[in-house]
């Protein structure tokens, strides 16, 4: 993104600018939301000492490009496909995600929540931090020399093609750990005065030695203590500002260790595993799509284009608003990037015409929420490797159901500006529309390649995203400009940053549901749907509301790739089809993230506008309401979801 325009989520308690994704998918809020802004909007850069290690990362994302971009040609080029080139692709992904995990952890780019932690009185506040601190270092320190265990046991495990030692690969996973572990040091001596680290370890060394102490009843007891474990370990470590990843490693961790016989190395396959899926190489390049998209001011062009074109009827801003967010969103695939792209772009010219501030908000919120299905949608991408479903169906049916909630977002806004004087708005000169067009023409060819080429199964959701970025620089750096040597230095550590914050969430959380479903948790939450009253209908009442209230509380990543893995197989056994319940959830999950008090998506969407949240609160309710209107269309109607697939 423009640094001028650049949203940084949360802050982690060794200080810093706060930082965002979504990237994920991260967000900001005022003091009572969950985190805090930093009013300095430039990302913070990072320390100096892993200047060195922003260059591998760097060099390894601009490697994954290169090897993809490679393993494209010989396929579609010269008709002699090179198959080691996943191989290779594959060892930088798993180096990129634990150096982009530790770049991410010293820039402070680690989703976490700090809204019971800012309740707290502020002389409460140090210490709380300090023991969340410790147990991140807990859990690194317990982890590590697990992770050189595996590492050394994938030694006699080679490669198909290159016949390298597995080692070589996972071996990233350790090295990152350590880094993490020393960086996390470093800080918490910075931040944090001597006596509160020492009330952080005596903390969390007095709970280890208590589970310690208790482990032969926890196991007695059976799932209970995966549920004392696995919800309230990782509600205590939300509540005190652990970073969501390493909230959801400490339960499980947690429960392996004291309340199971199982290894503890099992936990780090499940995260090899997580991390690593050959899929999940299109999301840091989308990452990096969005970067070229912001820097280049594409996204720009597209915005002037529409404003050109509809701006002059009544509503018509509004509908430029939400239609940019759509066309946007098909380019980035993240909610931030759309709506910091969007924003700067359109709110000038929208107050000038008299609309209302809070009412822009909420448009610029729940159109993010509406938009995020359009391909090539991170989210969409990450269920699809987590839940086993065609990343090209999910593609084809996200793209219906976002336009007909915009559809309705548009009604809406329309009914809502009945009364909007159009005195002094003209329609703009066909001819500066059509050099806008001209203007905007290369950049909105995006969004149609993207789509078509993974929905008519002509390429994959990682080679469309090779393509697309190596399309993008070209056309950015012959057409748009912004791009110089420095600018790309910067969006590729950022793309590692991101990618690597996303993926440690990935493997943590998937390690946590492949716990919850060894202990059986599964099959009774399918025993307790099946008898729901209502069968199908019921399960997708609950499913709504259980979606809803996730995505207000652990945003949207972490809550599809910890409950995906139980929630998908029930649905498939009420005769559901999973692109159909993925749009559901989805959805539903989006406009949690949204709603306020808590979803952190609208605390974000304010700080982008600077309007202050409580000025939005009355007016985004409307919009709220609409998308709810949209997703009961949704599950009620299977076609919307379904039609584009036969």
């Amino acid at each position: 993104m423009r640094s001028r325009e650049r949203i940084r989520p949360f802050r982690l308690p060794f200080g810093g600018a706060a930082v965002s994704d979504d990237k994920i998918m991260t967000t900001a809020s005022e003091d009572f939301a969950l985190g805090e802004v930093s009013e300095n909007l430039e990302a913070r850069a990072g320390s100096a000492f892993m200047r060195p290690v922003e260059f591998v990362a760097a060099l390894l994302m601009a490697a994954v490009v290169l090897l993809l971009l490679g393993g494209v040609i010989s396929r579609y080029v010269i008709d002699l496909p090179l198959v080691w080139v996943e191989e290779a692709a594959s060892i930088c992904f798993i180096w990129l995600a634990m150096l982009g995990s530790a770049i991410a952890l010293d820039r402070n780019e680690h989703l976490r929540l700090t809204l019971f932690l800012r309740l707290l009185p502020e002389r409460l506040q140090g210490p709380v931090e300090a023991t969340a601190l410790m147990a991140v270092a807990a859990f690194l320190v317990a982890m590590l020399p697990v992770t050189f265990e595996y590492a050394y046991e994938e030694w006699f495990i080679t490669s198909a093609a290159l016949h390298i030692p597995n080692t070589f690969r996972v071996a990233g996973i350790p090295v990152g750990f350590t880094m993490m572990l020393g960086l996390l040091l470093v800080h918490a001596f910075r931040s944090h005065s001597l006596s509160e680290i020492l009330t952080g370890v005596v903390i969390v060394v007095g709970a280890g030695f208590a589970f310690w102490a208790l482990s032969d009843y926890f196991i007695n007891i059976g799932n209970v203590s995966l549920g004392f474990f696995l919800v309230l370990v990782v509600a205590l470590g939300l509540a005190a500002g652990v970073p969501i990843a390493f909230c959801f490693g400490l339960g499980t961790l947690c429960y392996l260790a004291f309340a199971s016989y199982v290894p503890i190395y099992v936990m780090v396959g499940r995260m090899d595993e997580g991390m690593s899926g050959i899929i999940l190489l299109s999301v840091p390049i989308f990452v990096l799509l969005g970067c070229v998209l912001d820097t280049t001011g594409m996204g720009k062009a597209i915005v002037d284009f529409l404003g050109s074109l509809i701006g002059h009827v009544k509503a018509g801003m509004s509908y430029v608003l939400l239609s940019s967010l759509f066309i946007v969103s098909g380019i980035s695939g993240s909610k931030v990037s759309d709506m910091a792209t969007v924003a700067p772009a359109l709110f000038p010219e929208m107050k000038r015409r008299g609309n209302n501030p809070p009412e822009m908000i909420a448009q610029l919120a729940t159109g993010a929420a509406m938009a995020d299905t359009v391909p090539p949608s991170i989210i969409l991408i990450v269920l699809g490797a987590v839940a086993g479903i065609s990343i090209a169906d999910l593609f084809a049916s996200g793209f219906v159901v976002a336009m007909v909630l915009l559809l309705v977002l548009m009604a809406l806004a329309r009914w809502r500006a009945r009364h909007e004087s159009m005195e002094g708005v003209r329609r703009a000169p066909l001819r500066m529309t059509i050099q806008l067009l001209v203007i905007a023409a290369p950049a909105l060819v995006l969004p149609f390649l993207i789509r078509g080429s993974v929905s008519s199964g002509i390429a994959t959701a990682t080679e469309v995203s090779t393509i697309a970025v190596v399309y993008g620089l070209a056309i950015g750096a012959m057409l748009y400009g912004g791009l110089t040597l420095k600018s790309i230095y910067k969006m590729l550590v950022e793309t590692a940053a991101m990618s690597g914050a996303i993926l440690l969430i990935l493997g943590t959380a998937l390690s946590m549901a492949w716990a919850i479903t060894q202990a059986g948790v599964g099959q009774m939450i399918a025993d307790i749907a099946a008898g729901l009253p209502g069968g199908a209908v019921s399960f997708i009442a609950v499913s709504i509301v259980t979606f809803l209230i996730l995505g207000c509380v652990l945003e949207g990543l972490p809550a599809l790739v910890l409950m995906s893995p139980l929630m998908f197989p029930i649905a498939a056994d009420f005769g559901l089809h999973p692109v159909h319940y993925a749009m559901i959830v989805v959805v539903a999950m989006n406009i949690g993230l949204m709603a306020p008090p808590i979803g952190i998506g609208f605390y974000l969407a304010c700080r982008i506008g600077n309007v202050a949240p409580d000025d939005a609160l009355r007016a985004i309710w409307p919009y709220i309401l609409a998308l709810i209107v949209g997703l009961v269309l949704i599950a009620v109607f299977p076609w919307i979801s379904l039609g584009v697939l036969s």
